[in-house]
């Protein structure tokens, strides 16, 4: 095998997007721990908090996250068990259900934020010029668009009254 494969930099720009995605992910995880949430836990109530009425139709949480919909189904059950998002049914379709962030679930995250932020932007936005940093999230979304295209499932205000939740 030719050496000079190696020296690609499609090679070293996925080795350094996975390296800098696995030391930030563990400083996150560390203070997530802090206050009683864990990664995925914490990804789904800040979907919830970001989206329209603090909600998302639970297929549409799975898509914006890494969880298969029975993986969505575990965490909210778990989640709903803390108190930090409920369930409400969709009242035109019994076989949907949104996932709802609740009072605790928002004040969790009003807790957890301030370091969160801090651990952002010492760790990464904190290490890039503005202008560099705008080239680089318009990057990411071109690539997360590409590979993750349900992304932002839901994320959107509903039309009115939709036939069907």
């Amino acid at each position: 095998m030719d050496q000079n494969v190696f020296d690609d930099p499609r090679i070293t720009a996925v080795g350094l997007l996975v390296e800098a995605h696995a030391g930030l992910s563990a400083r996150f995880a560390a203070q997530f721990e802090e206050h009683g949430l864990s990664p995925v836990e914490f990804e789904v109530l800040t979907r919830l908090a970001r989206s329209p009425s603090n909600q998302l139709r639970m297929t549409d949480l799975a898509a914006q996250t890494s969880l298969s919909t029975s993986g969505v189904t575990r965490v909210v059950d778990r989640m709903e068990r803390d108190g930090l998002i409920r369930r409400r049914a969709c009242p035109s379709d019994r076989r949907s259900s949104y996932a709802v962030v609740t009072a605790a679930g928002l004040a969790r995250l009003d807790e957890t934020l301030p370091g969160h932020l801090q651990i952002i932007e010492q760790w990464f936005t904190g290490q890039l010029e503005p202008v560099k940093l705008e080239a680089l999230l318009d990057g990411l979304r071109r690539v997360r668009d590409a590979v993750h295209p349900g992304a932002t499932a839901g994320s959107s205000e509903p039309a009115p009254a939709p036939a069907g939740c």
